[in-house]
C-alpha cells in the first residue's frame, strides 16, 4: 500500500475541511482574478486618457480631484472632453460591464477545470476503493486499494480500514481452506479408529474386553473433545462467550495450575520455574484465565520438552494490568510463522503435535479467552533459541 503525504506533523486535513479550503480558494482566487482583470481595465484607460490630455489640463484635473465634491463644476468639463459619456451612462450594458461578463464567461471553464483538478484526489481515492470493492465481491480477497496522494483524512483511512479488512478475509478463507481438509483428517482419524475396533469385535477379531471397550472410549472422548473446542472457537469468534466474572489472585491461579501440570511437566523430563508478582488481584473469569494458563504450559510441553526448562513470569504491565510471559527453550517457531501460531489448527510440526494428541487449536482458544477480557496474546522468538508466548491482560475485565 503506497503511503499517502501528510502534513508536516503527520496529521492530514479531514474531509470537511479539504473540501472547504479548497472550493473556498478556488470561488476566492476566482473572485480577485477578476477584481484585478478589472482594476486593471480601469488603470489602463485612465492612463490612456491621461496621455491624450495636454500636460496643463493633466495637472489641473490632478488638482481638482483632491477635492472633487467642491470642484464638480469645473471637473464637469474634463469629463465630457475627454472622457468616454458612456462610461457615466446607467444602466449594465456599458464597457466595463462587457468586460466584467467576458471575464466571468471565460472563469467558468477556467473554474470548472482547476475543480477538476483540486478533487481529483478525492475521486481517485474513491475510485480505488471501489474498484478494490469490485475485485472482493469478485472473490479476490487479495485486493488491496492504494492510498492516493494528497487524499482527505477520512479517505486514508477508509483506504486503510478497507485493506485490513481485506486483510482479515484473505487470512479467514486461507484459514478456512486449511482448516476444512485438516478438520476433515481429525475428526475422520479417531473416528474410523473407533469404528474399527468395534467392528473388529463385532466380527469377533478382538474379544469385547474392557482393554478394547477403553480404547475405544479414549478414541471418542478426544473425537468429543475437538468437536467441542471448535465449537468454544465458533462461540468465541461470533461474540457469544459468555464469561462468569469474579475477584480473584492471578498469580495464585498461575501457582495452582503449574501445580496441576507439575505431574506432566515431570514425565516430559521439563524443570518449572515462576516468578510471580503476588498478589496479583484481578476481575475477570477464573476458569478461563486458568484455562489460558494450562494451555500454555502443555504447548510447552508438547513442542518445546526438549529445551528442559519452562519459565512462568507474572509482573505488572501498566497501571491497570499484568504480563504473563510463559518461555521455554525449545525450537521455537520461523519467524514467518509467528504471525500464524494463533491459527486454528496449526501446527510447528504437525506430526509431533498429531503424535502428542494436539490438535492445533489451542493457541486459539487462549487468544480469543484473552481477546475476551480484553488483553493480547502476542508470540516471540528468544535470543538464544525458545519461544516466549506474552498474554496481556487488564486488571479489570467489563
Amino acid at each position: 500500500m503506497t503511503p499517502a503525504p501528510s502534513k508536516p506533523d503527520g496529521r492530514s486535513d479531514p474531509l470537511w475541511r479539504w473540501v472547504a479550503v479548497r472550493m473556498s480558494l478556488l470561488a476566492v482566487g476566482t473572485m480577485l482574478v477578476i477584481a484585478f482583470c478589472m482594476w486593471l481595465r480601469l488603470a489602463l484607460a485612465t492612463q490612456a486618457m491621461e496621455r491624450r490630455m495636454p500636460p496643463a489640463a493633466r495637472a489641473d484635473v490632478t488638482r481638482l480631484m483632491t477635492s472633487p465634491e467642491t470642484n464638480k463644476a469645473r471637473i464637469w468639463p474634463y469629463l465630457e472632453r475627454y472622457y468616454e459619456v458612456a462610461d457615466f451612462m446607467p444602466g449594465l450594458l456599458g464597457d466595463d460591464w462587457l468586460v466584467f461578463y467576458g471575464l466571468v464567461l471565460v472563469s467558468i471553464p477556467v473554474v470548472g477545470v482547476l475543480g477538476v483538478v483540486a478533487s481529483r484526489p478525492l475521486s481517485r481515492q474513491f475510485s480505488n476503493v471501489a474498484a478494490a470493492g469490485r475485485r472482493v465481491a469478485g472473490g479476490d480477497f487479495s485486493a488491496r486499494a492504494s492510498v492516493t496522494a494528497g487524499a482527505p483524512l477520512e479517505l486514508r483511512h477508509l483506504a486503510e480500514d478497507f485493506n485490513a479488512m481485506c486483510e482479515k478475509l484473505s487470512r479467514y478463507e486461507r484459514e478456512v481452506m486449511d482448516s476444512s481438509a485438516i478438520l476433515a483428517h481429525e475428526l475422520r482419524t479417531p473416528l474410523n479408529a473407533a469404528m474399527g475396533r468395534v467392528q473388529g469385535i463385532l466380527d469377533g477379531v478382538f474379544e469385547p474386553e474392557p482393554a478394547q471397550l477403553s480404547m475405544i472410549l479414549r478414541q471418542l472422548v478426544q473425537l468429543n473433545r475437538l468437536i467441542s473446542d471448535i465449537h468454544f472457537l465458533s462461540v468465541a469468534r461470533a461474540g457469544e462467550l459468555r464469561l462468569s466474572i469474579d475477584d480473584f489472585d492471578l498469580a495464585a491461579l498461575v501457582d495452582e495450575r503449574v501445580h496441576w501440570s507439575a505431574l506432566a511437566l515431570r514425565d516430559a523430563g521439563v524443570a518449572c520455574s515462576t516468578a510471580l508478582d503476588a498478589p496479583a488481584p484481578c476481575h475477570g473469569d477464573r476458569d478461563r484465565i486458568g484455562q489460558v494458563v494450562s494451555i500454555l504450559i502443555e504447548n510447552a510441553i508438547r513442542y518445546a520438552a526438549s529445551g528442559g526448562v519452562l519459565s512462568l513470569r507474572l509482573t505488572r504491565e501498566g497501571e491497570d494490568g499484568y504480563a504473563l510471559a510463559v518461555e521455554d527453550r525449545g525450537p521455537g517457531v520461523p519467524d514467518e510463522a509467528l504471525s500464524r501460531i494463533f491459527d486454528r489448527f496449526w501446527r510447528a510440526e504437525h506430526s509431533r503435535g498429531r503424535h502428542s494428541g494436539g490438535s492445533g487449536l489451542g493457541l486459539s482458544i487462549a487468544s480469543v479467552i484473552v481477546e475476551a477480557h480484553g488483553g493480547v496474546l502476542r508470540a516471540a522468538n528468544r535470543e538464544g533459541g525458545g519461544l516466549r508466548i506474552t498474554a496481556s491482560l487488564p486488571r479489570h475485565t467489563d
